[in-house]
């Protein structure tokens, strides 16, 4: 598998891929066509805090990430929130989140912390992260949205 930073070719796809994965129970929060092609558009652009990543597999797209960054002062450093972790059905279950996992760690050298959300529902996900040495935060979140 070979993963790469998303290209302007790799929207539509990406689009399609974000919209099944926030019209599924993997998130609590479905979110507009608009947001979502905003995200694309950011990734693509020169926002600073949001990177997408495509996962090819033989040269097609098996299923997508972004990453946002922000600082920690628990930790005293950056800390890397995996936002979008979406990998299709028929390719679930090879190995690409591990894959995607290490990569993510030699991306970022320089962050102290990695964190993701995860339903708790979503089993599969939560065996695929722990295995990765993700654990269970014991912090409740908290949340204000500031648009709709």
């Amino acid at each position: 598998m070979k993963i790469r930073k998303m290209m302007q070719g790799d929207a539509d796809e990406v689009f399609a891929m974000m919209r099944v994965f926030y019209d599924s129970p993997a998130v609590l929060h479905t979110a507009s066509d608009e947001i979502l092609k905003r995200d694309i558009e950011d990734c693509l652009g020169n926002m600073p805090f949001i990177e997408g990543f495509v996962f090819e597999e033989q040269e097609t797209i098996a299923g997508y990430a972004m990453t946002a960054m922000s600082y920690t002062t628990e930790y005293g450093g950056i800390c890397v929130w995996l936002e979008d972790l979406y990998i299709k059905p028929e390719y679930r279950g090879a190995g690409l989140a591990s894959v995607f996992f290490e990569f993510m760690e030699k991306q970022y050298p320089h962050a102290v912390r990695f964190k993701l959300e995860v339903e708790q529902e979503n089993v599969g996900a939560i065996a695929a992260y722990k295995k990765n040495g993700y654990g269970i935060s014991p912090y409740f979140e908290m949340t204000k949205e500031m648009q709709e």
